[in-house]
């Protein structure tokens, strides 16, 4: 007869004895073949990988009773497990709830078509090990640490999404909402903080009244409970002199990336019609741009340069040349913006600038919803951000349950809108 096969799985970056012994019960059932997660899934799950896949590899596959390593590309076993047909998978018991139950019932859905069977060893804490994936999740909050991921995330997916959050508890949201989406876990890659749902949140209007120094304490909150990068609404910048010392103290405080967009005069949000605000000169706006530059100290740290050109209904070439001479002046990355509810421009400057441009280009799908995440990596956006979404959804929730409260002269019909306080407990980290 000859040896049945056995196949495991790999998630971890740290090899320590909890996984030496799986692996021991694993190669005594058979010869263990470990699969190892391409970067690529990791960043998928949300993990910007420390130890490349090629040294992962070596490391597994030096483990004593390991037959060969592979390369699972997908979260889904099923590619691998219909190459290899093992008679065994192993995975401990922890799977069986929460957003990877649907890869394990297509593990057992596949095995059956060769009779092969999931093995599941139970999981159980071990306080040490608790302690190293502690200590090691806590360097992500390091501001070094924290800063590169934006630039890891866009070498390195199709498209890169990011959610806005205006305060620690949408920080949290972001940092933890996860979908299956058929063999594909969706999440969120970074965090926007806005300008104006900065201002909304503290009730102010959305016209650069808050200040810089209330900006960083808004970041401050964000950051305090979360690891994933964080993209700043910059606004105009404000003078050059101010932008220079302001882009210092944002660079300092771990964000990834500032985005500036080229008006002149009050602040009015681009979604409305601006008459006291007027788009600023390519001359004036590229010095800014190479003004800030020269105030940045970490290669991490990105200035994203937003176009106003089709807002202003300036047109297509006006925006093009704009892009060509802001990334000549040092930008790191573009944004294009529009306030119209078809994408049809948005993509036609895609199409155009990924002719002569190799920077990341960023786009914000407010008005023009209807596009696909899909199909603005096709062409050519590289970050799609959600800017408004979670504060717009907030307000109506909360009047809602306040206007319900009023209404009846007590809580009680409320609480079908409300999320349990033991819940709301479990989401806030200790």
């Amino acid at each position: 007869m000859s040896k049945k096969t056995v196949y495991m799985v790999m998630t971890s970056e740290i090899l320590h004895q909890a996984h030496i012994e799986l692996m021991e019960k694993a190669a005594a059932m058979g010869e263990l073949i470990v699969g190892v997660y391409s970067d690529k899934v990791l960043v998928q799950l949300g993990r910007v990988p420390f130890m490349g896949q090629e040294n992962r590899m070596t490391v597994f596959g030096n483990v004593k009773g390991v037959s060969r390593v592979v390369l699972q590309n997908e979260i889904s076993y099923e590619p691998n497990l219909r190459l290899l047909k093992p008679d065994f998978v192993i995975h401990g018991d922890n799977w069986k709830v929460g957003n990877l139950k649907q890869v394990r019932q297509n593990v057992i859905d596949v095995l059956s078509e060769w009779n092969g069977e999931l093995v599941e060893f139970p999981y159980t804490k071990n306080v040490a090990i608790d302690r190293l994936y502690d200590s090691t999740s806590r360097q992500n909050f390091l501001p070094e640490i924290r800063r590169k991921k934006l630039n890891y995330l866009m070498n390195n997916k199709d498209i890169v999404r990011i959610m806005e959050a205006h305060n620690g508890l949408t920080g949290l949201i972001v940092e933890r909402v996860q979908a299956m989406m058929g063999d594909e876990m969706r999440q969120f890659d970074g965090m926007w903080v806005s300008s104006l749902c900065d201002s909304t949140a503290k009730g102010k209007p959305d016209i650069e009244l808050v200040d810089h120094s209330s900006r960083l304490s808004t970041i401050q909150e964000i950051l305090e409970v979360t690891t994933k990068p964080i993209i700043l609404d910059g606004d105009s910048g404000g003078l050059i002199e101010h932008f220079v010392h302001n882009v210092a103290s944002i660079e300092r405080s771990g964000v990834s990336a500032i985005i500036i967009e080229d008006k002149i005069g009050l602040k009015k949000n681009s979604l409305f019609d601006a008459p006291d605000q007027s788009q600023d000169s390519i001359e004036g706006f590229c010095n800014k741009i190479s003004a800030g530059r020269k105030a940045v100290i970490s290669k991490d740290f990105s200035i994203i340069a937003r176009i106003e050109s089709l807002i202003f209904k300036k047109g297509m070439d006006d925006a093009l040349t704009r892009a060509r001479e802001y990334i000549a002046a040092g930008a790191d990355g573009i944004m294009i913006h529009s306030n119209q509810k078809s994408p049809d421009e948005i993509l036609e400057f895609c199409d155009k600038y990924t002719q002569f441009a190799n920077v990341p280009l960023v786009v914000v799908p407010s008005t023009y919803n209807t596009v696909t995440e899909d199909e603005l990596a096709k062409r050519g956006a590289k970050v799609v951000i959600y800017a408004n979404q979670l504060i717009r959804s907030a307000f109506p929730a909360m009047m809602k349950t306040a206007e319900t409260i009023l209404a009846h002269g007590r809580a009680f019909e409320a609480d079908e809108m409300c999320m349990p306080i033991k819940e709301i407990l479990t989401l806030i980290p200790e």
